[in-house]
């Protein structure tokens, strides 16, 4: 590996195998030139841009997060990936380990900030059980390690934050923008299909963990513009003779969603829907009568 740009002592950008890294170590930038050979036993790990990202923006932020940070977040997302439907990449970790030093920096500033209540908490908890579980397993590893270095524990609110940077692996992005508008669109999809039925749903239902399941998955494939569109002609017309009700909430989801993402959706999506909503309005849920 070959040194391209050294940003400080623990963070250089490098080639290897013709493709640009990222690599981070104690001194592993240390009078290091452009050209020069990498220290290879100074490296403890390679951070490889996903996606066609910029690896000198990547190696940038990686600058500014302290290297016992990145340390950490390693472990962190290691300790819980295989629990987790997406493979989390680097840029997961690094967002992480940016997050967790800067909570640490606000909760030493300002506590009384730092505690407040989440407004996202409820829905966060309802749309996301797994990766709030998975997060509050995060913030219990971490305020150990903080004790360690006698640092005052991260709040409870935490939960909400690192939920959120769980969900947004699944997108393979570094901005956590598409994942709060998500969040706020889930919720509104499940708004509309109480009105619909005059029920409240129960977020937590197996239906309703299929349903975002499948929600989640669109996003990506709008993301990716690769929506579904397989033919599902016959199932449409099935629905349409058994749940026209459905029908006409999916095809109210799919206006909402069409203005939310700037996409309109294929039939088969719409189609996938209904089919969604069919089986969440037999639950019933709670009358809201």
């Amino acid at each position: 590996m070959k040194v391209l740009r050294v940003l400080n002592n623990n963070v250089v950008l490098a080639i290897k195998d013709g493709a640009e890294v990222v690599l981070t170590g104690w001194g592993v930038g240390f009078q290091k030139k452009p050209g020069e050979d990498v220290d290879q036993g100074k490296v403890t790990q390679v951070f490889v841009p996903e996606n066609n990202r910029d690896a000198d923006h990547m190696a940038s932020l990686l600058a500014e997060v302290p290297l016992e940070y990145l340390d950490l977040s390693t472990e962190l997302i290691a300790s819980v990936s295989a629990e987790l439907d997406s493979p989390v990449g680097s840029a997961t970790v690094v967002a992480l380990a940016d997050h967790l030093q800067m909570a640490v920096k606000r909760n030493e500033l300002e506590p009384e900030l730092t505690s407040k209540h989440n407004p996202l908490s409820a829905e966060v908890h309802h749309l996301y059980p797994e990766e709030t579980r998975l997060a509050g397993e995060i913030l219990e590893r971490t305020n150990d390690w903080l004790a360690e270095k006698g640092i005052s524990p991260l709040p409870p609110s935490e939960v909400v934050a690192i939920s959120l940077h769980l969900v947004n692996a699944g997108f393979r992005t570094e901005d956590l923008a598409e994942t709060y508008v998500m969040t706020g669109v889930f919720e509104q999809l499940f708004e509309v299909i109480d009105s619909s039925f005059g029920i409240t749903l129960d977020r937590q239902s197996v239906n309703a963990a299929r349903f975002i399941t499948h929600m989640r998955y669109f996003f990506v494939r709008v993301h990716h513009d690769g929506q579904l569109n397989d033919g599902m002609s016959v199932l449409r017309n099935s629905l349409e003779i058994s749940h026209p009700d459905s029908i006409a909430c999916a095809e109210r989801l799919s206006q909402i969603l069409s203005l939310r993402l700037g996409a309109e959706l294929s039939s088969d999506e719409q189609t996938y829907l209904a089919l969604h909503v069919a089986r969440l309005a037999e639950d019933r849920g709670t009358s809201s009568d």
